[in-house]
């Protein structure tokens, strides 16, 4: 990364930053960012290779045949159509690299996987084709649908490439009625894939990344590297896993529930909880948030089974009447200590914080970083910048009882160093309620 961040112990960080720490009090421009991404290793058969790329909700509804090989309502889009319900954007990678590309006569598709073997090539004569003079219709579909039609071509490399593929300049044109591509083949996803996504997804922004496989040691893996992202880089994001309880940390959710009619786990639920993690705001809880998706889930669950899962940390669906709903927004953190109290155990305290942590950073790093005097001017605009943002989540409801007088900025022990220090309340949604009815 360009600029330092993470936590602090004492004032010795060599890279330009902002560093910053969260504790519970010890019992005895003032934008928020956008939420709403993630970001997710998928397996595909179509697709580009060895980078992430960008895929908004609109272009998923609009364009998922060309950018992801298949038509929205396809069964192998299934996982993704549980994401965007409530995500606004993935950062995504295809970590079944090392396949082949698909080819026929006159064209190579522009991705390798399985589904270039969906496209077929269509020579059709031109309307002023003559025996002297032959002109053609190119057309390409792909998985039977005619997706592009290039007409008045004299040879081949008049065509212009098109969304599935490129063409052979080599080859000659002659009308066919369907000429398939062959050979395309989907590669492996391996740790080695997994660690190449992970270190690609470092430079990107988001607010929450899943994992829905089921391997442990990959788990392990991700984990691992969402404590370094935040507790060492500075990232804020949650990491969503299915039955990673041994986590025990703010930063790791783990999806219980397996579903109805499959033997095996299966981590389908991580696509439906990391989108509705990364699209809840920052002043909302997905407590009591009902199921809206396509999956069968088994929620068997006795009363005592559940309390006993809440203990342990884990994120749970379980059935109200006919309505099957997230019983409560946790995440695997169960081991308090004075620093962190059992309030770090709740998803909305910790959007809260994430928000604050990336908030700030980047108010620093774009307005102060090399730019503004660190004197009492300077310290001072800072601190203002940091009061409006704070007032803007006391009105949003997110924080409570928030006062200027809570956010100091002082110099730090170095000329260039600035300290500051933040007292806020963060407010969770209601979720249980005690009465006691006086009867006269």
């Amino acid at each position: 990364m360009a600029l330092g961040g993470g936590t602090w112990i004492t004032q010795n960080k060599k890279l330009p930053g902002a560093y910053i720490n969260f504790v519970s009090s010890r019992n005895a421009n003032a934008t928020l960012s956008e939420r709403g991404i993630v970001a997710m290793p998928i397996t595909i058969g179509w697709g580009v290779d060895d980078e992430v790329f960008e895929l908004t909700n609109e272009d998923f509804q609009k364009n998922s045949l060309k950018l992801l090989g298949y038509s929205i309502d396809a069964t192998e889009l299934a996982p993704l159509r549980e994401l965007f319900l409530n995500a606004k954007k993935a950062y995504l990678y295809k970590v079944n690299t090392g396949g082949a590309k698909a080819e026929n006569t006159y064209c190579t598709a522009k991705y390798k996987g399985t589904r270039g073997n969906q496209i077929k090539t269509v020579i059709l004569a031109d309307e002023t084709s003559t025996v002297s003079n032959p002109v053609y219709v190119v057309q390409t579909y792909f998985a039977n649908i005619l997706v592009d039609e290039q007409k008045a071509i004299t040879e081949i490399a008049g065509l212009v490439a098109n969304d599935y593929c490129t063409w052979k300049t080599s080859a000659t044109l002659e009308v066919t009625a369907g000429v398939s591509c062959t050979g395309g083949t989907d590669g492996e996803a391996t740790a080695a894939s997994y660690q190449a996504f992970l270190t690609a997804i470092e430079s990107y922004s988001f607010n929450v990344i899943g994992y829905a496989g089921t391997t442990s040691s990959i788990k392990a893996l991700f984990a691992t590297w969402t404590k370094r992202m935040r507790d060492e880089i500075g990232l804020k994001f949650q990491l969503v896993l299915h039955q990673y309880t041994t986590a025990d940390h703010e930063g790791i959710i783990s999806v219980e529930n397996n579903l109805i009619g499959e033997t095996d786990p299966t981590g389908k639920l991580v696509y439906w909880v990391a989108g509705a993690e990364a699209g809840c705001e920052v002043n909302k809880s997905l407590s009591n948030t009902a199921y809206n998706g396509e999956l069968n889930i088994n929620v068997a669950y006795s009363q005592t089974q559940l309390e006993t899962m809440l203990t342990a940390g884990k994120f749970v669906f379980h059935k109200v009447n006919d309505t099957i709903r997230v019983l409560s927004d946790i995440n695997t953190f169960t081991t308090t200590t004075d620093e962190k109290g059992t309030d770090f155990s709740k998803n909305q305290v910790i959007r809260v914080l994430d928000q604050i942590g990336n908030d700030v950073a980047n108010i620093f790093n774009t307005k102060y970083l090399g730019k503004i005097p660190n004197d009492a001017s300077g310290r001072i605009s800072l601190w203002n910048d940091i009061v409006k943002h704070h007032q803007e989540l006391e009105r949003l409801r997110a924080i409570e009882d928030f006062s200027a007088d809570n956010v100091v900025v002082d110099k730090g022990d170095t000329k260039e160093a600035v300290v500051i220090t933040d007292n806020i309340t963060p407010i969770c949604a209601m979720e249980k309620l005690y009465m006691t009815i006086v009867v006269a």
